[in-house]
């Protein structure tokens, strides 16, 4: 209040709320105090909200219905009582109600001295008090999920030991068994290796920060199509510069591994001027047309008994290209 802003105390019980606002009262009794909460009838509860708004209060008693959606920059100071009952996530999202004009805020988090924290509370507020950074958001969330665990989604439980397989895993499987349940074919897992023989490595003198690094991995195993690819070229040209043959390489190696997981294809290595592609055995691509294929090409191309496609590599031409120069028509002929 001598700053000129506005206080949030958030109280997450409505059979006690009243209580609070009365102490609050009596401790400063200069401030004004008002009270919100969910069983306000929509009148009260709007009036409540604009006294406060329009700078008439000077406190807000209130559960969590302030946690999303308001913006009122002369907040500058919030109280959460019984911090230690609130989720890291609920708890970020009420910081972030005050601080939102160029005065200093403050977040108190409010546990009684008699109360014994679980490490599971202790590691939350600590949290908390770690990530005030700008952006801090999805540092919060990730934390919030190893925290929680993904929970069970299909079924009525609320809860998850989501480290035991990890969240990538766990989504995969949930696909392919509402896949199962739907009567839909399910493809076998397949995650191809590449092997060519080539630098695919982002070099740190072209991207010196190791978390842009590895956002910028990620960005690229995401690329599906040549449009992909172009779109990642054009941006990595656009922020560091030109990109060297190391990360011209590694786009290769994505949308070729693309390619080859669609056709299911589990390998593809090199070895001196041929390289050897072996397929799943369920692969949509049947023998027959894969033999056609090769009886199309003039040379280049040869079928051994166990099933391995060998290309012979063009001296004069990049290794991926004539790689996904013969993957690409045998797309079309599964």
């Amino acid at each position: 209040m001598s700053r000129h802003g506005q206080v949030f105390l958030v109280h997450n019980r409505v059979e006690s709320i009243y209580a609070i606002a009365d102490l609050v009262s009596k401790l400063v009794p200069k401030a004004r105090v008002v009270v919100g909460h969910g069983q306000l009838n929509e009148k009260e509860l709007e009036s409540v909200m604009f006294k406060f708004v329009r700078g008439e209060a000077d406190v807000l008693v209130c559960t969590t219905i302030v946690e999303n959606g308001l913006d009122i920059p002369s907040a500058n100071t919030i109280l959460i009582n019984r911090a230690d009952r609130f989720g890291l996530s609920e708890l970020y999202q009420l910081r972030g109600r005050v601080g939102r004009s160029n005065q200093r805020a403050y977040a108190y988090l409010l546990v009684p001295e008699d109360v014994s924290l679980t490490p599971l509370a202790t590691r939350r507020l600590a949290a908390l008090k770690e990530f005030s950074a700008l952006g801090a958001g999805f540092r919060v969330a990730a934390l919030d999920l190893e925290l929680r665990g993904a929970g069970n989604l299909l079924g009525g439980q609320q809860h998850g030991h989501i480290n035991a397989i990890g969240f990538d895993m766990y989504v995969q499987m949930l696909e392919r068994a509402v896949s199962t349940l739907k009567g839909e074919e399910v493809k076998p897992e397949m995650r191809a290796t590449i092997n060519l023989g080539l630098d695919i490595r982002i070099p740190e003198e072209y991207i010196p920060n190791e978390n842009l690094r590895l956002r910028t991995y990620k960005r690229i195993a995401g690329i599906t199509s040549e449009a992909d690819r172009e779109e990642v070229n054009n941006e990595l040209t656009d922020r560091f510069g030109a990109a060297p043959a190391a990360v011209g390489n590694l786009l290769d190696y994505a949308l070729l591994k693309g390619l080859a997981e669609g056709l299911l294809i589990s390998s593809i290595e090199r070895r001196a001027n041929e390289v050897a592609v072996k397929f799943h055995p369920e692969t949509p691509l049947s023998p027959e047309n894969l033999v056609k294929f090769i009886r199309s090409q003039k040379e280049g191309l040869r079928l051994d008994p166990s099933g391995t496609l060998w290309i012979r590599l063009d001296r004069r031409g990049r290794v991926a290209d004539s790689v996904r120069n013969v993957l690409l028509p045998l797309e079309t002929k599964r």
